[in-house]
């Protein structure tokens, strides 16, 4: 009598060729769920290479249109913008003019891609303080929560008119989404989105981002960005963000917490998404620089844990050209 195969032999069987194992993924990523984030430097005169952060560039509003245009054929599904302006003061004044670097950074996405990517703002007034602060510092030197907001309002008008789609909420001051729904529904702004970074934690994976917008800060942002150590209170936040409008959550970093990626995705009936962060791209970009990982499987494999955790939308430096690799069928 012949003796039935033993279950456990299946999945072994499921593994053996590139189209089976294909077949029988359970997650897989897709071009449309990736966000492309770029930087606009209103000095550059011609794309700046960022040491920090190899194969990234500080734009000029020519290369910008360059790099939007190659996202959008490769099937990127949206592009978030970082202004680098030449003049920074306390309340980050260039956040606010419509002539500004990110504001007409927005307006040229607008236009030229608008149509084939969601444009996304940054809404956070680090890139254009003198100190470098996500707020309106008090006369102690913390961050005033209060008089933030009032400024985060005043951004939001201005990004909405300037083209977003969407506004992504990065400073993670207590109460910015209600604030910003409420400025852009009083304004008749029913339709721009809010994707909210609702749990951002104080990480030390930040630091090449720090080179990209030319970064002025001094101390750093743990008092108002989460503690590494808190899992809970990534759910916490995000559930929050939730109740007060965002249309999408965020967590960042991605790789370092994935644990609770997973938790908001369970927790939450709205798209999830997480950012694959600059310190992410260095240490990866270094190692296969040096040899000792394969760059694009590595890729490829972080990109796989993040979606298999439950982000829904991944942004991450290396999008328009994931996407192509996608198109070619790599997975």
């Amino acid at each position: 009598m012949t003796s039935l195969p033993l279950p456990t032999d299946r999945p072994r069987r499921l593994r053996g060729s590139g189209p089976l194992r294909r077949l029988v993924a359970e997650h897989r990523l897709a071009a449309a769920d990736l966000i492309l984030p770029v930087f606009l430097a209103e000095e550059a005169t011609e794309p700046r290479p960022i040491a920090s952060m190899p194969g990234v560039v500080q734009h000029t509003e020519d290369s910008l249109r360059a790099a939007a245009q190659e996202a959008a054929a490769a099937g990127v599904g949206g592009i978030m913008l970082f202004g680098v302006p030449a003049t920074k003061d306390a309340v980050g004044s260039a956040a606010t003019d419509p002539a500004g670097i990110a504001n007409r950074g927005l307006a040229l996405l607008r236009e030229e891609v608008g149509e084939d990517l969601v444009v996304i703002s940054d809404l956070c007034l680090d890139e254009f303080t003198d100190h470098g602060h996500c707020g309106l510092l008090a006369a102690d030197g913390t961050v005033d929560n209060d008089a933030t907001l009032e400024r985060y309002a005043e951004m939001a008008l201005v990004q909405h008119e300037a083209g977003a789609h969407v506004l992504g909420l990065s400073g993670m001051m207590d109460g910015q989404v209600a604030a910003c729904r409420a400025a852009l529904d009083g304004a008749g702004a029913t339709g721009t989105a809010i994707l909210s970074y609702s749990a951002k934690y104080a990480s030390a994976f930040y630091g090449p981002f720090r080179e990209a917008v030319d970064s002025q800060l001094r101390g750093d942002r743990r008092a108002y960005q989460m503690d590494p150590a808190n899992r809970a209170e990534g759910t916490r936040e995000a559930l929050l963000d939730v109740e007060q409008g965002a249309d999408i959550v965020m967590v960042k970093p991605a790789l370092g917490y994935l644990d609770v990626l997973s938790d908001v995705a369970a927790s939450v009936d709205i798209p999830v998404a997480a950012y694959q962060v600059s310190g992410e791209l260095a240490m990866v970009e270094a190692a296969a620089a040096n040899g000792w990982l394969d760059r694009r499987r590595t890729i490829t494999e972080s990109l796989t844990s993040i979606r298999r955790a439950g982000a829904s939308i991944i942004a991450t430096y290396w999008a328009t050209e994931v996407a192509r690799w996608l198109a070619e069928g790599e997975h």
